[in-house]
């Protein structure tokens, strides 16, 4: 049970704080403009309407050009090592090209809970083009999680267990009757839909033996299925005898008890607290398996739950790097007119977005944060706002990625500062300070703000609190 938590914690009419502390587990840190609609809203109204744009999005930009070219080359049938290592280059950078336009997206998505439960997806089944070694197959499976994004987890686990770019992640592409490879199988069950302790040694051998057969056509990156690579014989999966394939042995999976509280608990993580509510979980999980698996029957009872508005669980959770990142474009409508360094930056910060470093996913929570990153962190907010009181351009945070320029950064100070009561060339008062505040961070500050600190600068040095990398 999450601790400190006790009677009715769900308002009857959300407040600007309210409004924030929603919008910024559902999306990213939201700006005073952003606030203002939803404030006076019923929880449930807002929740829903929440839902209902996030179902509907579809990306505001084209994708990058190589998205739509022939499938690349796969490097084993280029002629020689020189070709090999061109290609490498040019797949690196179409991988970067393929984040930079995500991160875009994120940052004028006018539904940023699509977003967020694209990168959810991405970092539950995490896949690296590093191994996949194929960037438009990445953006292939970047279109699978946007599709499910709040749809059918049932439909989604299908669709990925068939998905080129996981065929070739976790092997299933070399997974052959009388050569099985457990390695889908063992991850299907460990970190996509049971977790540690729900399944035996058996289970796994016997699933790898429903999966098998399945390859795929590198010329045009497609999923096929080759019957004489697969084991027709019966399978014996958590007790059951049958004669199981991919798409039974992996709804069998989802039967077992365990299934849908593994998918709730990961959801509570990421948008309630570290630890679940066993009860508002467990009511979570009926929903999710009551309405077809959708994801959005148990996301909507954690954000209607007691736990997700109590005082005790805002603040807890830390900002990852694309969100400390995306978040501070979209709190302070901050424009850039390139966002490598901002791709840059969440790399160095250890989220780059189609890398993520091992099948488990970015591990999130405190794991963001060290002595070196906390210290980045600041950096970037710093360097942002001394680029604006100087009037001069951001860092050239992309050089590490072989980008040169500075990006451009424009904010309207006046604009963001007086519907809160504040002036760009004047000290707020207590009250004012207090609405600042409460505008930036999610929690008191830590540390106040120097005396004859006014505009820009008193942005900045709430940035640098250590408040400003929770959500």
């Amino acid at each position: 049970m999450l601790l400190g938590v006790a009677g009715a914690q769900v308002p009857e009419r959300l407040s600007e704080a309210d409004v924030r502390h929603l919008l910024g587990r559902t999306g990213f840190a939201p700006s005073p403009a952003e606030v203002a609609p939803w404030v006076g809203m019923t929880p449930a109204a807002a929740v829903d309407r929440l839902l209902a744009q996030a179902e509907v999005a579809t990306p505001r930009h084209p994708a990058p050009a190589f998205t739509a070219e022939p499938v690349h080359v796969p490097y084993g049938q280029l002629p020689d090592e020189a070709a090999r290592r061109q290609a490498r280059v040019r797949d690196r950078a179409d991988t970067r090209a393929l984040s930079t336009w995500w991160l875009v997206e994120m940052r004028e998505s006018p539904t940023p809970l699509t977003e967020r439960m694209t990168l959810f997806w991405h970092n539950h089944f995490a896949t690296s083009e590093q191994k996949v070694r194929q960037p438009q197959g990445m953006y292939v499976q970047h279109l699978l999680f946007r599709r499910y994004a709040l749809g059918s987890f049932r439909d989604l686990l299908q669709a990925v267990a068939r998905d080129p770019a996981m065929l070739v992640w976790l092997d299933g592409g070399s997974n052959r009757a009388k050569a099985p490879n457990e390695n889908f199988a063992r991850e299907v069950m460990e970190l996509f839909a049971l977790g540690e302790g729900h399944y035996t040694e058996a289970d796994v051998r016997e699933a790898a033996r429903a999966f098998s057969g399945w390859g795929v056509r590198r010329t045009d990156w497609q999923a096929t299925f080759q019957p004489r690579q697969f084991d027709t014989g019966p399978k014996t999966l958590f007790g059951v005898t049958a004669r199981y394939d991919m798409g039974s042995a992996l709804d069998h999976i989802l039967a077992q008890p365990a299934s849908a509280r593994f998918i709730v608990d990961k959801l509570w993580r990421e948008f309630v607290s570290p630890t679940p509510d066993l009860r508002v979980a467990g009511r979570a999980a009926a929903e999710l398996r009551a309405n077809g698996w959708r994801t959005s029957a148990a996301l909507r009872v954690l954000l209607l739950s007691d736990p997700f508005w109590a005082p005790a669980t805002r603040g807890v959770l830390v900002k990852s790097p694309v969100e400390l990142a995306v978040g501070t474009l979209r709190q302070f409508d901050l424009a850039l007119d390139d966002f490598g360094p901002v791709e840059a930056l969440t790399g160095r910060l250890g989220q780059d977005l189609f890398q993520p470093p091992n099948v488990k996913g970015w591990t999130g929570y405190t794991a963001w944060i060290d002595g070196a990153t906390l210290l980045e962190r600041k950096r970037f907010t710093e360097r942002v706002f001394l680029a604006l009181e100087n009037g001069a351009g951001m860092m050239a945070d992309g050089a590490r990625r072989g980008r040169l320029g500075p990006a451009r950064v424009a904010f309207d100070a006046g604009g963001w500062l007086r519907p809160l009561g504040a002036w760009p060339d004047r000290e707020p008062d207590a009250a004012t300070a207090s609405r600042l505040q409460a505008a930036v961070l999610p929690v008191p500050p830590v540390n106040p703000v120097p005396a004859g600190t006014v505009g820009l600068p008193y942005l900045r040095a709430m940035t640098l609190d250590p408040a400003y990398q929770l959500k």
